[in-house]
């Protein structure tokens, strides 16, 4: 078997939390609609439970594990109460716009959320100009993080083989689907989520090829894994 050169060819960005700071966002939403179904959960709970993954595997968790159904109504009234909460308070990780404009290698973005909400979010930081329609959502794809379908989706538009591919993302459901698609991950532990999700413990041991906290570290990261 030959081995695979070690400069990435592509770059796919996690959207939550890796490009936009939304994930305290997300959570007060959610805390909010599970008051609301009658599960007093606390913030910690729904990071551990939820944080990366899709509005599909949601739905499940809650129906096998708490017995309750999050209809259409609750998904429509949950996208209302983020978008205005986005309006009002979502701002851009520190420092990812110059790290894009400093990466010498393709990128797009692969997020777990709607399409609606991922080009609501790039708009109102200004990012949407770095990835084009080079934007995939989970809803393209039969199964959301931790399964790698998106990341292989991503990739396979792009043109690019997986073992060519690193992923950035900010949660464990996310570099499990990394490492499942056979793609190398970097894990950011820089939004402002990190550190009550308790993400460095729970993303250590899944050894990403990288764990670090400020975007402006990401180019030079990149670099290293250039060939000699």
């Amino acid at each position: 078997m030959i081995p695979s050169p070690r400069k990435p060819q592509l770059i796919i960005f996690d959207c939550d939390g890796v490009l936009v700071d939304s994930e305290p966002l997300s959570i007060q939403v959610l805390l909010e609609t599970m008051a609301s179904l009658g599960l007093p959960l606390t913030a910690t709970e729904c990071y551990q439970m939820f944080l990366g993954r899709s509005f599909a595997s949601l739905k499940r968790t809650l129906r096998d594990r708490f017995r309750r159904e999050l209809t259409d109504q609750h998904i429509e009234a949950m996208r209302q109460r983020l978008s205005e909460l986005y309006r009002e308070h979502l701002q851009p990780i520190d420092g990812i716009a110059l790290a894009l404009e400093q990466l010498t290698v393709p990128s797009c973005v692969a997020s777990s959320s709607f399409p609606e909400r991922i080009s609501l979010s790039l708009d109102l930081t200004g990012l949407s100009w770095y990835f084009g329609d080079h934007v995939f959502s989970a809803t393209m794809v039969q199964h959301g993080k931790p399964a790698p379908d998106l990341f292989l989706y991503a990739a396979d538009r792009m043109g690019v083989a997986p073992q060519h591919c690193v992923v950035i993302e900010d949660s464990p459901a996310g570099i499990e689907a990394a490492h499942a698609a056979s793609m190398r991950a970097f894990a950011f532990v820089g939004g402002s989520h990190a550190a009550p999700a308790g993400l460095r413990a729970s993303i250590a041991p899944l050894g990403p090829a990288a764990i670090f906290d400020r975007m402006a570290e990401l180019p030079a990261l990149i670099e290293t894994l250039a060939d000699p």
